[in-house]
């Protein structure tokens, strides 16, 4: 029988615990605008080795951070919205909700390279749990029925890329936000063109906005 090492739960506790300091401190110090990974872990109490034991570069971090928005922040509105009278409002209200919420971390799309790519793969995993919204919407009429689940991530990262700017206010990004979503509904829209695999990569034409 192997032998079990009493001090192991203790060392994933230990780690867990670090790792969410640091995320916190993320938000603290990229919520002020500009930041290091220096600051952060001095924010956090941890030296800069501990952070890159749990974070090995920027773009962890801000992976990190934004998944920490999501669960905490956004998803109580999504299951907050299971009974709303209209599936759409409720995406939109979310849709908002989030620039407001990487708006305020001020630093956070500066923070990393390729914030678009992070941003993508974070809520690719949250789109999952806006489907039911989503189908809802449509069985309603208030999307179009050829959007899918797979393209809310890249409309809400073009959403970020052009209104969660540092001096815009909430009325700008409610007012930009409900027009996008005005072009979801189904009246007087055409059918969508098919995109073409290996060609059409949102995710890349997003990330060459995001560093001009």
């Amino acid at each position: 029988m192997a032998a079990t090492n009493p001090r192991a739960p203790r060392r994933r506790v230990d780690a867990r615990s670090s790792a969410e300091r640091i995320t916190a401190a993320g938000r603290t110090v990229l919520g002020r605008g500009e930041g290091s990974l220096e600051q952060i872990a001095a924010e956090a109490g941890v030296g800069i080795a501990t952070l890159y034991r749990h974070f090995p570069n920027r773009e962890a971090v801000v992976r990190a951070v934004l998944e920490d928005i999501l669960e905490t922040d956004l998803l109580p509105l999504v299951e907050g919205a299971a009974d709303t009278p209209s599936a759409r409002q409720a995406l939109q209200d979310i849709a908002t909700r989030l620039l407001d919420l990487i708006t305020e971390e001020r630093g956070l799309v500066a923070f990393a390279g390729n914030f678009a790519d992070v941003a993508v793969e974070v809520l690719q995993r949250f789109s999952t749990s806006l489907q039911p919204l989503l189908t809802r919407a449509q069985e309603d009429g208030e999307v179009r029925s050829d959007l899918t689940g797979e393209d809310i991530p890249y409309v809400l990262v073009m959403a970020v890329a052009g209104l969660a700017l540092p001096g815009t206010t909430p009325p700008l990004r409610a007012r930009f936000t409900s027009l996008l979503f005005d072009s979801l509904r189904p009246a007087g829209a055409t059918p969508l063109p098919p995109l073409l695999p290996g060609r059409d990569d949102l995710r890349t034409a997003v990330h060459n906005v995001a560093r001009t």
